[in-house]
């Protein structure tokens, strides 16, 4: 049977960040701050800094790498710019492997790697998102118009939990929605790290809505070609109903023998002449109009 292991849920106020974290590497995903999401871990290095964690105070350090494919990574291919995270619930599987739920707490960076043969740790410094003193027009701009382009794109056939755009809704401050957005687009892990490395809110928010518009581009693309290729279909099965009505037509005129049999004589008649072959495709392309 799997074995679940649970700790309390995050509080209100995000717990202090160690200045040493063991180190989780992740193929494929790159975590924000504030974002919840499960994680299979499965590579031995993984499942002890997990375990470390649990051990210490929950918390563990996000680490995208640089090479999908790499089994084994080291530290020179992992990015020095994570998230700090916190367990939040962990299930053991019967095959070794461990579903961890984590939440995201805080930007961090690596300032040095220590490596043993079982796991990595890293010290870490922690990433100050600078403040936004004063909103002006153009942030409140670009703000609703992330919001609004989000909901487009859902409109579009975005596969988005509704839940998502509600919290986007009700979310102003400009970071935090970058990150919200950025990690429910499908974006490639490297462009997922480049939003994750840009510190600055605004700047962030710009590039993510720059993203959100390639997504709209290419859904809009997506909904044309299958709106043409639904056209084309229903155009095949309006014409095959109508010759089937037409054949039943026939039938029930006593008309169809003879057609056949009309058809069959053009046939037979062409099969004794000399024709060329260029002639000869369009007298059966006529033939099987007729």
């Amino acid at each position: 049977m799997a074995e679940e292991r649970e700790v309390p849920q995050l509080l209100d106020e995000s717990p202090k960040i160690p200045e040493v974290l063991p180190v989780l590497p992740l193929r494929d995903v790159v975590v924000y701050p504030y974002v919840i999401l499960p994680l299979s871990v499965s590579r031995e290095k993984s499942l002890k800094a997990v375990d470390t964690a649990l051990v210490e105070n929950r918390m563990i350090l996000l680490l995208s790498q640089k090479q999908m494919e790499m089994d084994d990574p080291g530290s020179n291919d992992l990015y020095t710019v994570g998230t700090a995270a916190l367990i939040m619930r962990v299930l053991k599987l019967p095959d070794g492997r461990i579903r961890a739920l984590v939440q995201g707490l805080q930007r961090v960076r690596v300032e040095y790697f220590t490596e043993t043969d079982s796991m990595f740790k890293a010290k870490v410094e922690p990433i100050v998102e600078p403040e936004i003193t004063e909103r002006g027009i153009e942030l409140d701009a670009l703000t609703r118009t992330v919001k609004q382009t989000l909901e487009k794109a859902v409109a579009l056939g975005k596969n988005l939990n509704q839940e998502v755009l509600v919290i986007a809704a009700n979310l102003d401050a400009p970071g935090r929605l970058a990150d919200l957005v950025a990690s429910n687009l499908d974006l490639k892990p490297p462009q997922l790290q480049e939003v994750l490395e840009i510190v600055a809110p605004i700047p962030r928010l710009k590039r993510v809505h720059e993203q959100l518009m390639r997504e709209i581009d290419l859904l809009e693309v997506q909904q044309k070609i299958t709106m043409e290729a639904r056209g084309e279909m229903d155009k095949g099965q309006r014409e095959y109903y109508l010759r089937q009505q037409l054949k039943a037509i026939q039938n029930e005129l006593g008309e169809a023998n003879e057609l056949t049999e009309e058809i069959q004589a053009f046939r037979d008649k062409i099969s004794k002449l000399a024709v060329p072959e260029d002639v000869l495709t369009e007298i059966e392309r006529n033939l099987k109009k007729l």
